[in-house]
């Protein structure tokens, strides 16, 4: 695993081999970081790490200068691991041992950028709760994304919220956002205009 850039850049980690985690490789991870920086200032973003594994994703933000970031992982193991690190390379990461879905359930407070990494096995009605925990509970921050890597076999697509997909070998991100107030009026302006139907 490697920081591809930043004050870490080019930072090489090892992280145990039993952790059960698949790292977001340097390719897509690089992609999703241009696509970051073309939309929000980093350094000034605050970032929830969702199914956070090895850290990998955090590290990234930290390096780029991100202050507030709070990994979430139930795997006893991934969550020494990223304190370990992080105490190492004097990272400003809050790491918590929980179940996402519960976190997510109880969790109040907005973020700037969601990101959620879940095993790409997971079932398609698990997917879709990620999205559909954070919305309902207003966890995303008015400008914010929310991210979910998946595999190209798994479809978020026709979810509520959904943004736009990038695709990178087998990985794929699925942004979700909070649609504009301009295009929500628009469409409650055309509801109201279409006529009604007659069954």
């Amino acid at each position: 695993m490697r920081i591809i850039s930043g004050k870490y850049r080019g930072k090489r980690l090892m992280a145990p081999k039993k952790l059960p985690v698949r790292p977001t490789t340097d390719v897509a991870k690089e992609a999703l970081f241009n696509i970051l920086e073309n939309h929000f200032y980093l350094q000034d973003v605050s970032v929830l790490d969702l199914f956070s594994g090895t850290g990998n994703i955090s590290y990234e933000f930290a390096s780029r200068g991100a202050h507030s970031i709070t990994c979430v992982d139930m795997h006893a193991g991934c969550i020494q691991f990223i304190q370990k690190t992080s105490k190492e390379l004097d990272m400003p990461l809050r790491v918590i041992r929980s179940d996402v879905f519960r976190f997510l359930d109880k969790s109040r407070s907005g973020t700037d950028i969601i990101f959620a990494d879940p095993p790409y096995d997971m079932s398609h009605e698990e997917f879709a709760k990620i999205p559909e925990l954070v919305f309902a509970n207003e966890l995303l921050e008015e400008e914010g994304f929310l991210i979910v890597e998946h595999s190209k076999f798994t479809n978020m697509e026709h979810l509520p919220f959904f943004s736009f997909a990038r695709k990178y070998g087998n990985c794929v991100f699925s942004f979700f956002e909070w649609p504009d107030e301009d295009e929500s009026d628009e469409e409650e302006e055309n509801q109201e205009k279409s006529p009604l139907k007659i069954v």
